[in-house]
């Protein structure tokens, strides 16, 4: 931690925040609902991420990369949420996600709702890990820095979650698609 604080002052010219906030906020949102797989999630986390980082914005402007700084401020703040919050909710399907009919019958959009569905069944750690992998495309070492953990277990909560999600693939093909799992 001490090793990106040090990056952190690293940049010379500070940033507007608001000018950042205004061309980052969408991105930023994006990335969150792919990590917590769902809207109002996603809004608080960039929100706690962003209040933090207004508060210290001199540093966090300073340093090499303040959207991946950043970013990891919206995982700190997911983490924190189902930690704090895991064992009091126990979070049902959406109704109104589950009724809509597909927008446009692309394929595109039914696969790519497809697999979000498949993702959200891993739990929170092995999502962030995939998320991280292969949304933002980020090595192990980075995952397992951002999700405070060893790197040996970064690669562990990938390939778990891959293997969930290919017995999950499996089971649905050898049922005919049915989602009896």
């Amino acid at each position: 931690m001490e090793a990106a604080l040090a990056a952190a002052e690293v940049r010379v010219e500070p940033l507007d925040f608001e000018v950042w906030v205004t061309e980052k906020a969408d991105a930023l949102l994006r990335f969150a609902y792919v990590l917590t797989g769902d809207a109002n999630l996603a809004e608080d986390a960039v929100q706690d991420a962003l209040t933090t980082a207004c508060a210290r914005w001199g540093r966090v402007s300073r340093a090499d990369d303040p959207e991946a700084y950043v970013k990891r401020m919206v995982v700190n703040a997911h983490i924190s949420w189902w930690r704090r919050f895991r064992r009091r909710e126990a979070p049902v399907d959406d109704p109104v996600r589950t009724a809509r009919a597909v927008p446009d019958g692309t394929a595109d959009r039914a696969e790519a709702e497809a697999i979000w569905a498949l993702c959200a069944t891993l739990p929170d750690k092995q999502r962030a890990a995939v998320v991280l992998r292969f949304y933002e495309e980020l090595s192990y070492a980075e995952i397992a820095q951002l999700l405070h953990c060893a790197e040996a277990t970064a690669r562990s909560h990938v390939h778990r979650a891959l293997a969930a999600l290919k017995t999950t693939l499996t089971h649905q093909e050898d049922t005919g698609g049915a989602d009896n799992a």
